[in-house]
């Protein structure tokens, strides 16, 4: 991403509700992991840093591509980072017992093809595979383009990715589906040539509330059928 967009980041990670919402179903997924965990495609080190809050326990690790994410993931989160690709990840076979790829899948620079068979390569026999994508090719907007995505992928398309590259039991689900609606008109109607990302500090009470609505939603016993983002889960074989 463009220097300014990891700025934004490190600013918001920590308190803007998606990122809020991304984390809590990010640690959800890793209900039931011991030892070490691998952050692929780190930025600033917001998730490691709010799973070291939840779980202590853990062993972090993170690898990021851009050496000043990389230095502020390492201040911001203690987790042990490594700069690399997600490409061609600087770890033996192996090593961890899940690795997250949070919105990572989606950027230009980033090969599916080869990222996927190297997050299987690290993971141990029984490991854990924890995927966030942006969903749907319709909504690429003015935001993907200044965070570098080029792909949106449905979840039957994202559950389709990680088994072609040998993943198992994979589940996919979308979340941040009651306020897909809002984002369709942020996106499309409103700012559709936005100069800016969607990453950027809300006033206190649409922060609260937009979070307050994505906490109902994590909460529903059934997925919703459509929204924003895609979470999937897999296992390696």
């Amino acid at each position: 991403m463009h220097p300014d967009e990891y700025a934004l980041m490190d600013r918001a990670e920590a308190g803007m509700w998606w990122y809020r919402a991304l984390h809590a179903r990010l640690c959800d997924a890793l209900i039931g992991i011991p030892g070490r965990v691998l952050d692929a495609g780190c930025g600033t080190g917001g998730f490691l840093a709010a799973l070291g809050h939840r779980r202590p326990d853990l062993m972090r690790f993170g690898v990021e591509w851009n050496p000043g994410a990389a230095a502020r993931a390492r201040q911001k989160s203690g987790a042990a980072i490594a700069r690399g690709s997600v490409n061609a990840l600087p770890f033996a076979d192996n090593s961890f017992d899940a690795a997250v790829a949070a919105d990572v899948l989606c950027h230009a620079a980033v090969d599916p093809q080869a990222a996927l068979p190297e997050l299987k390569r690290v993971l141990r026999p029984g490991g854990r595979l924890v995927v966030n994508m942006p969903a749907y090719r319709w909504l690429l907007s003015a935001h993907d383009r200044h965070v570098q995505n080029v792909r949106r992928l449905t979840a039957a398309d994202t559950a389709a990715l990680l088994r072609q590259a040998g993943f198992a039991r994979v589940r996919a689900r979308y979340w941040n589906g009651l306020l897909l609606p809002l984002m369709l008109v942020q996106r499309k109607i409103l700012a559709p040539s936005a100069a800016v990302s969607d990453v950027a500090p809300f006033p206190p009470w649409l922060d609260a509330m937009f979070h307050g609505i994505t906490e109902v939603e994590r909460r529903l016993p059934l997925p919703l059928p459509a929204g924003g983002s895609v979470l999937a889960v897999a296992e390696k074989p």
